[in-house]
């Protein structure tokens, strides 16, 4: 019903500060179209897109493409979402925004508003490779059934390959293009970019040689041994997992 995935939209008060915390992570930058008036870069890893974006918005926002969204907006509203905005007509770039039932942000565009880097899949940056990215929600059960309504597959705990002893429990949610996840905020209060990698020390020296800072503290419960968090420029959680 969204669409495909295209990018998580973040907003950056120093663009060129994100794209080097990103590039220096291994990210490769894509051809950004001129569809924004304010700065826009993206950034990629072959299978996330960030698009960082300096401008005030509600932001990290899941971002979606789907042609003629304009026509499917009643369809969206069907499943329970409530818009915070709409533009749509003959003369703007059609979008729409909406939030799931916890609270985050997600956006539809009509059309793409970059070119994809020619980067393959299966060349990971140094955080390794990318997971899921995992939201807390209070209601899982009700954000289940949204995402679900959005073509998301839910993975029950007991059949999810990662759902993991406690206290990260999560219920996976999948798609062909993005693996979404939802956590309890009491595990971690804010979204979570999740990356794995089998060599865990490796890893953590190669990013402390690049002067990659990490966070004095984890989310509940992880152990230290073989986690590492690690903030953006622009208050990005990403968390370092093993493989």
């Amino acid at each position: 019903m969204l669409g495909r995935f295209l990018e998580l939209s973040v907003a950056t008060t120093d663009i060129r500060a994100s794209v080097e915390f990103y590039e220096r992570l291994g990210f490769t930058q894509c051809v950004a179209g001129d569809h924004w008036p304010h700065p826009y870069g993206v950034l990629t890893d072959g299978r996330l897109v960030i698009g960082l974006h300096q401008y005030r918005f509600a932001s990290p926002s899941l971002t979606f493409v789907r042609a003629g969204i304009a026509r499917h907006v009643a369809a969206i509203e069907a499943t329970g979402a409530q818009l915070e905005f709409r533009r749509t007509g003959e003369d703007v770039f059609n979008e729409i925004g909406f939030r799931d039932p916890s609270g985050h942000m997600v956006t539809v565009l009509e059309a793409r508003t970059y070119s994809p880097a020619s980067r393959d899949r299966d060349q990971p940056s140094l955080c390794g490779d990318f997971s899921e990215y995992s939201l807390p929600a209070r209601d899982a059960a009700t954000a289940r059934r949204q995402w679900e309504s959005f073509g998301f597959v839910a993975l029950d705990d007991a059949q999810s390959p990662d759902a993991g002893p406690p206290p990260w429990r999560r219920l996976s949610l999948t798609s062909d293009h993005l693996d979404l996840a939802l956590h309890a905020p009491s595990f971690h209060a804010q979204p979570l970019l999740v990356f794995t990698a089998a060599d865990h020390a490796q890893r953590r020296a190669r990013l402390a040689g690049l002067d990659v800072a990490f966070a004095p503290r984890l989310p509940v419960g992880l152990d230290p041994a073989v986690h590492d968090l690690v903030e953006s420029p622009e208050g990005l959680a990403i968390l370092l997992a093993p493989g």
